[in-house]
């Protein structure tokens, strides 16, 4: 997977479509990589259009505050995330599935340690609003990743899946904020190996 897999993928996926779909597409493409790697406080509008290769005012025509662009950046993650885990879908057994979804964090180890996880700094950053609406829809996300390892567990037969899957989740965030503060992409890398380990013991008890 590339630098930017969230932008690679909605593009791969977009087609020729209509100009003014693609336009709409190019900048929530531009709009959930330029909020991951700068953040919402100090990202523009004119940030994003100009990230879009889209004129400035045309980009009110489709999100009328940055608000809605920073909504439909979320859109473009649980869309990700959906496409990531109908290919895991496809792998023989819950115990690929989740070592496969270890391996997509860990092909991302280069941004986690230039920006952090996507989903995580924008959940925190959202978390400071006096409003709370966009950071009820973040948690979303989350949930949808929680939901998705919570099945692959309990399909592997294990008592507790919702904690265990609290658990998976959680070292990922926890080893992507170190690698990011610390600017150590190998961060990932170890940890990425220490969860796979720990899934083959779980695998193997009885």
């Amino acid at each position: 997977m590339g630098r930017l897999s969230i932008v690679s993928w909605v593009t791969d996926s977009t087609g020729i479509g209509r100009r003014g779909t693609d336009k709409r597409r190019r900048l929530t493409a531009a709009a959930a990589r330029v909020l991951h790697e700068q953040g919402v406080e100090r990202t523009t509008i004119a940030d994003i259009a100009a990230a879009a290769g889209v004129p400035v005012g045309n980009v009110y025509y489709y999100f009328k505050t940055k608000d809605e662009l920073v909504q439909a950046a979320l859109t473009e993650q649980t869309t990700h995330l959906s496409g990531l885990t109908t290919r895991l879908d496809e792998l023989p057994d819950p115990l690929h599935r989740l070592k496969g979804l270890i391996t997509a964090w860990v092909d991302q180890r280069d941004v986690a340690a230039r920006f952090g996880c996507p989903t995580g700094t924008l959940a925190a950053e959202l978390d400071k609003r006096a409003d709370g609406a966009l950071d009820v829809e973040v948690a979303g996300v989350i949930r949808q990743l929680l939901d998705w390892v919570e099945e692959q567990f309990r399909q592997l037969g294990q008592p507790d899946p919702t904690g265990l899957a609290i658990t998976l989740v959680a070292g990922y965030q926890g080893m992507s904020l170190l690698a990011n503060a610390l600017r150590d992409p190998g961060i990932m890398t170890r940890e990425g190996g220490r969860l796979s380990r720990w899934l083959d013991t779980l695998a193997t008890t009885p």
